[in-house]
């Protein structure tokens, strides 16, 4: 089969590599439709994301498919099912590491309740803790919009981690697919007041396209001491992080979304109230994750949330350095791309 391998740092081809052989908990995925994470596969393309520096690799983690082979022991899955969440760990009689394996012709999902069940759920048994989120999609949900539960539900799931209530008066820092999400997700949700911060003007529209009550550019932000009960860092920036300190309401919570860097973060916390709590967010939390299956489809399917809203490029696979140069241009949201 197919699949896009970063040889090393910068480098991006496609090329033949083994098809997986679904075990008895697994099902074999046909991909139909990936979408570019525009900051993990970016960073794993550049050669920066933490804790991935394993070369070669096979690159992506967003991806909507069609079940066509379904093993013994699974029940959740059978062939015709759309499922996302399709990886492949293991590329066997390669020197291929895995960057999450997504952006391959076939990939792998695991029922995680069959192996639950089972008793199997666990490390000795080959159990991944993102098997929990592999899921079955339910009819009337479109292959684009599949895609794009992947960073849907996370976010959907960091409302979660952050504490974000209907009451709240909350701030975004980032424009990109995840600030806009939870612009959505938060006023779909009745949150009172969201404003969101993005340097890029053409971004700033979007946001009140998606609903923000105001949009401004970095250098206008300008609000008195504990104007926010959240803010939102979705880029992943120390110095949003320092600048949000001094907005924040006692008690309040900052929660950092993108993924920092650098190991070290430095707070200046003199800035702020004596009490507030700092959420890192640099991985799902997983039972909100699963859980926000439920909701996030209820909105596509009543014609609150689309895909339409997020998708703005679409290439072929092979041209993943143009869909990666539109993203960094910040011309694109989001990419979605095929074989």
């Amino acid at each position: 089969m197919k699949a896009m391998v970063i040889p090393r740092p910068g480098i991006m081809e496609i090329r033949d590599v083994p098809t997986p052989k679904p075990g008895p908990y697994q099902a074999l995925v046909k991909t139909e439709v990936m979408a570019l994470c525009n900051a993990t596969d970016r960073k794993l393309v550049e050669g920066h994301f933490p804790g991935m520096e394993q070369y070669p690799l096979v690159l992506g983690h967003e991806n909507a498919g069609i079940v066509v082979e379904a093993g013994e022991k699974v029940t959740q899955f059978k062939p015709g099912d759309r499922v996302i969440g399709g990886m492949v760990f293991g590329f066997e009689g390669t020197d291929l590491a895995s960057g999450w394996g997504g952006f391959s012709e076939y990939v792998l999902v695991n029922d995680h309740d069959a192996m639950v069940r089972d008793g199997v759920a666990d490390a000795d048994h080959g159990w991944f803790e993102c098997y929990e989120i592999q899921r079955k999609v339910p009819e009337g949900v479109e292959p684009d919009a599949a895609a794009l539960l992947c960073t849907w539900r996370e976010v959907y799931g960091g409302i979660g981690d952050f504490g974000i209530q209907p009451g709240n008066k909350i701030l975004i820092y980032g424009a990109g697919p995840v600030g806009l999400s939870f612009v959505k997700f938060t006023k779909l949700m009745g949150v009172k007041w969201v404003g969101l911060v993005d340097p890029l003007a053409n971004k700033r529209a979007l946001a009140l396209k998606m609903g923000a009550d105001a949009v401004f550019a970095p250098e206008e932000v300008n609000f008195s001491t504990g104007s926010f009960d959240v803010i939102v860092d979705a880029v992943g920036n120390e110095k949003i992080v320092n600048a949000a300190i001094p907005m924040i309401k006692l008690g309040g919570t900052i929660g950092v979304y993108g993924v920092i860097s650098q190991p070290t973060l430095m707070i200046e916390k003199g800035k702020g109230p004596y009490n507030f709590n700092l959420v890192i967010h640099q991985w799902p939390t997983r039972w909100r994750e699963r859980m926000a299956m439920e909701p996030l489809c209820k909105w596509i399917k009543d014609g609150r949330l689309s895909a339409d809203e997020f998708v703005t490029h679409r290439f072929k696979l092979s041209e993943l350095d143009k869909a990666l140069a539109a993203v960094k241009a910040g011309e694109a949201l989001k990419v979605m791309m095929r074989f």
